[in-house]
Formats: structure tokens, sequence, C-alpha cells
């Protein structure tokens, strides 16, 4: 969850590690270091607590930091109190090994109970602090170099870990190894770079090398060389990213993430434009073939988060148009319930960065029992990418926010696509409907910016409820799935109280939670469920709630029970959701404006989850 970056160049370091670092704020601020080498000279190493700020300032923007190598570190806690001291970079006793890490070692209480015994001493509560030690423990009692010293201690310890290292002994040089924990490695002329994700090195270069899991690589002045675990040198070819630097910027906006909602339209017509031609979806770049797609009998869909919650869309949509069961996971328990899969599967990992831990060992336990995987992922090169037989990629672009939007909708919309291939190759779907569908789904990019439109008159009335204690939201079969997500808008950014339910089930217990001006939102696109959908409102607004709708153009009745309505232009219901979560998008950005909160970097969150 951390984020770390490294320099090794002809230019002052600290500086171009601040401006990295501040692209990567949205994976962990509590507190923030550096460590830069001057030649020759001892590195120096400073840290702060809290907001990168606080380090800019404390270097004078890394004026005061002399020195063309260094490392950087932007921390999301985990053991160990957010504090200067728990702050990375972290150290051996004699300043021989400098590290900064992201990851958690799961055995470091072990190696720390070891190096103890050993003589080593310690000063902060982080799991970071030992793997640092046991690096120059190995380097220094076998007589070895680094090459060796990172693999005897990537064999010992157990985790994730993203590792950019220094070594007293040699200054020029900066040092990685990665399990799990994503890493990219970048080269521009004369200058190397290593950071934890594309946006810190950008405004460099977008020539990349992607370090594969157990390897290490060593950073010289315009020179990489990457090496194995049994310290073999190895080939790596290098990759051009095609996001540019202006994606990673504001741009004018206040926030990344109202930004990002503003590019939902683009990020849905390029994710349909790379798998729609004319009138067909062609998933030849996928690796799916549609005898393939014809021989699937189950479908499993395993994510977290945001994603989870398109794989409950997604279930919903799959059945109906393709009558295969769909059955949705959270990764966080796929491993451990001994999930039983049917040879004839297809088990579907979502993923915005490809780096989700809990989803990145689902698929490989998929993997080891023999079963299909497909990814639908964000991030070319990922971890996830990598290692699935097939894989979607959405179009959404560099996503800075650390709530979720555009690849929420990107992804949305790859599940739908799917949907509706599945159901065409099985026989399902005729091919005049099919045809409609397309030509229907492909209006959608234009449909979300008119919903777009709308957004001063949700802001006006998001604002008079900033000092709501608890929301609701209700639906019922894809409209429950999108109220999930409108939920976890809320909470996430504007830390009210917010629960999402399936309308039917308010009866059996949850309206006792309603009390005279709770804000419930019912969302209302299902036409078969319209009205039941409606008689609950009613319940709701009978015991005291306030009510808001979202529904489609053309059922202005819901007016007579709701006291404020949203609606979405006309859309086959079946695609309805991608223009719902607008507004419930809408919703929690603006409550979390109207509470003065930081929108981008919500607390005691970060961007990607890469730890368990």
């Amino acid at each position: 969850m951390c984020g770390i970056v490294g320099y090794n160049g002809s230019l002052q370091a600290a500086p171009i590690l601040l401006d990295g670092l501040s692209k990567l704020e949205y994976r962990g601020y509590d507190s923030a270091g550096l460590s830069v080498r001057n030649g020759e000279k001892p590195a120096e190493i400073v840290k702060a607590k809290g907001r990168l700020k606080a380090l800019s300032a404390k270097t004078n923007a890394g004026k005061a930091l002399k020195g063309t190598c260094g490392i950087g570190h932007t921390r999301w806690a985990t053991h160990g109190e957010p504090s200067e001291n728990n702050a990375h970079p972290h150290q051996s006793d004699d300043g021989n090994v400098i590290a900064v890490h992201n990851g958690i070692i799961e055995n470091y209480t072990e190696v720390k109970d070891k190096l103890l015994k050993k003589g080593y001493k310690f000063y902060s509560e982080t799991d970071t602090e030992a793997i640092v030690k046991l690096v120059d423990y190995y380097y220094k009692k076998y007589n070895i170099g680094p090459v060796d010293a990172l693999a005897k201690t990537m064999v010992r310890v157990r985790g994730s870990y993203a590792l950019c290292v220094m070594f007293k002994d040699y200054p020029d040089e900066i040092w990685v190894a990665r399990k799990d924990s994503p890493m990219i490695i970048g080269k521009k002329d004369d200058a190397c770079f290593v950071a934890s994700d594309v946006p810190a090195i950008l405004k460099y270069t977008r020539d990349v090398y992607y370090i594969g899991n157990l390897e290490m690589a060593c950073l010289k002045k315009g020179e990489v060389s990457f090496y194995n675990l049994d310290g073999e040198q190895i080939e790596k070819q290098l990759t051009t990213v095609e996001w540019d630097t202006e994606a990673a910027e504001k741009g004018g906006f206040e926030h990344f993430m109202i930004k990002e909602i503003h590019e939902q339209p683009k990020a849905v017509l390029d994710t349909l434009n790379a798998y729609v031609k004319e009138t067909e979806i062609d998933f030849t770049n996928v690796g799916l073939s549609d005898e393939q797609l014809k021989k699937f009998s189950h479908i499993h869909i395993v994510a977290c988060g945001s994603a989870y919650h398109v794989g409950m869309v997604a279930q919903y949509v799959i059945e109906k148009m393709a009558r295969v069961p769909v059955r949705v996971e959270l990764a966080s328990e796929f491993r451990y319930r001994n999930p039983i899969l049917e040879k004839d599967a297809l088990v579907i990992v979502i993923s915005q960065s490809g780096e989700t831990a809990d989803t990145l060992a689902a698929l490989r336990e998929a993997k080891n029992s023999g079963i299909f995987t497909m990814a639908i992922v964000n991030v070319v090169g990922s971890s996830i990418a990598r290692e699935a037989d097939s894989v979607m990629y959405t179009m959404a672009g560099p996503e800075i926010a650390v709530a979720t939007t555009k690849a929420y909708s990107a992804q949305l919309i790859a599940t739908e696509l799917l949907a509706l291939k599945l159901g065409f190759v099985k026989g399902l779907i005729a091919k005049e409907d099919y045809e409609a569908y397309l030509t229907e789904i492909k209006t959608l990019p234009d449909k979300i910016t008119r919903v777009l439109e709308d957004k001063e008159r949700i802001q006006w009335f998001t604002a008079k409820f900033s000092n709501a204690h608890d929301i609701f939201f209700i639906g019922r079969g894809i409209d429950y799935a999108i109220s999930l997500e409108g939920s976890l808008k809320m909470k996430e950014i504007s830390y009210i109280h917010s629960e999402a339910y399936a309308a039917g089930e308010l009866k059996h217990g949850t309206i006792s939670l309603i009390e005279d001006g709770t804000l419930v939102i019912g969302v209302l696109t299902q036409s078969e469920l319209y009205e039941k959908t409606v008689s609950n409102l009613v319940e709701v607004k009978s015991r005291g709630g306030y009510l808001a709708g979202v529904t489609s153009a053309g059922n202005y009745g819901v007016e007579d029970t709701v006291d404020f309505t949203i609606y979405i232009p006309k859309t086959a219901e079946i695609f309805a959701q991608s223009l719902a979560i607008i507004p419930l998008q809408l919703m929690g950005y603006y409550m979390s404006v109207a509470k003065g909160l930081d929108v981008d970097k919500p607390r005691n969150l970060a961007k990607s989850v890469t730890v368990e």
C-alpha cells in the first residue's frame, strides 16, 4: 500500500524523488522519507510524520539534500503507528544497508528475534527494519555481494514486498527485489527510475521494465541489470507506457476524483472501442475464442471492494443474458473456504491495479486447480495480467483518487460485453437482438455525459445532508448491486455511516433503523421491480425517512413518493447500471466536499491493497 521511488542519474535526486512521491501519495500518507547519497559520502536520511508536504518543507523541496542517487517512501502504516521513527527509509545499525519497502513481512517477529540474538538493535515497530537488518546480516556473515545477500533474504522471509536498497559499499547503485508487491523500473538516457506505480515516473520516461516475481535488479546510471533468485542474470524487454503525464494530472479540476468522474464517458468509449468492431464483439486480443466461451458452464467472479460490486452487477447481467450460473466471491475469503470449482468453469478476477494481493492469491488458487482464468484489469503488465490465462484490459487510463470511479465504470462495460458475447455464442441472443444491444451500448458514453450535466443540482441536494449520521441505499436486483457501490462511495470519502440493502429485506429488521429525517436513496431502473421498490420507499417514508430516487426518464410517478428525483436517460435496462452509478458517485463526492474532507486521500485507505 505504501509508495516507493528511486532515482539514479546525473541530476539532483531529492527533488525528483519528492515529485515522484507526490504522484504516489494516494498509496499512503502517514509519513514520508528520503535517503540520498552524494558520491562516497555517507547517505543522508530525512523523515517526517504526516503528509508529504512536511518532508518537502523539512528538505526545502529537496534542495537541502545533495546527491544524484536516492530512494524515497510514502507510508501507509501496517506495523507500528504513524511516526517519524517508524517512517521509511530504515537502516542497519551501522548504516551499511538502507532500504524502503512496500508490503508485509509475515514472519518478521521470527526474523527480529534471530537478529536480536546476533546483537542487532531495533529502534522501530516496523517489519521493514527486520528485513533491512537481515540483508545486512547475510551480507556480512557470508562476505557476499548485494545480489546474493538479497537472494538469501528473499528465501528466508515470508510475505510480500517491493524492496529498494542502497549499500554503503556500492554508492552508485540501487538494488531492488520484488515478491507480489508492484514495482516498475524506468530508463531514460543516463538515468534509471524505480517506482510502485507508473504515474511517479511518467514525467521523466515512458520506457519501463516490469520486474517479475522473486526477481532482483540493479540500477546504475543509465543501466539496469536483472537477476533471478539463483543470482543468474536474466534479460528483460523495455516496454513503452501509453499513458501520458497529462492523464495523471488534475487538469483544472479541484480534485482527481471529480476529474475522473468526468473522464468516465471516455473510459467507457475507449473500452468499447477496444472490443467492439462494427456489429461484432471481438475478443481476439483477450485470448478467448467463441468455442471456449461455449464450453463454460459456471462462472466464478472474484474481486475486492468496488470490483466486487462490479461482479455483483455482472452476476445479474450474465445470468440473464447467457443463462450461465455465476457465483461472486470476495477474494479475501476465496482461498480460505476451500472453494468447489467445476472443471468447465471460468474464474474471472477483477482488479484496477492488477496487483490486489487477495485477488492475485485467488487467481493462483484457481490456476493451481486447473481452472481457466480471465482477468479484467486496468494496468498493462501488472501481476494479475501476466499470470491470468486471458486478459481483458479496461481502457480507463491512470486513476489517482483512492475512491474508484472511471475504472469501476470501465469494468462494468467489460462485464456487459462479456455477457452479450456469452449469450450470443450460446445461441440465447438472436443476431438482430445482439446487434441492437451493441447499437445501444455504444450510446452509453454520451448518456453518461448527459447525467453529468445534472451535477449542480445533485451538489445542492447533497450539501443539505452533510451533517447526516446515517444514509441508506436500497434497490432490487441490479439496482441493489448498484446501491452497494453507491453506499461504499459515500462511506469511504465522507465518513458517514452508510449501508445498502436489498429493498425487500427492509421489513426483516432493517427498517427499525429509520428515524425522522434519515436519508434513504432508492435506485429504480428495472421496470419489473419498479412498483415493488416504490412500495418499499413508501414504507420508509411513513416512518419519517427523507427520500431520494434515481430512476429512468419517464418514471415521473416516483415524484409522488420521493422528495428529490434524479433521472437518467433511457437505455436498455440491462445497461442502466452504467448510468445510475454516476449520480451516486457525485453524491459521495459532493458530501465529502461539503464536509471539507480530503476527497482524494480518505483516512486509513490506500489506492492499491497489495497486502492481505
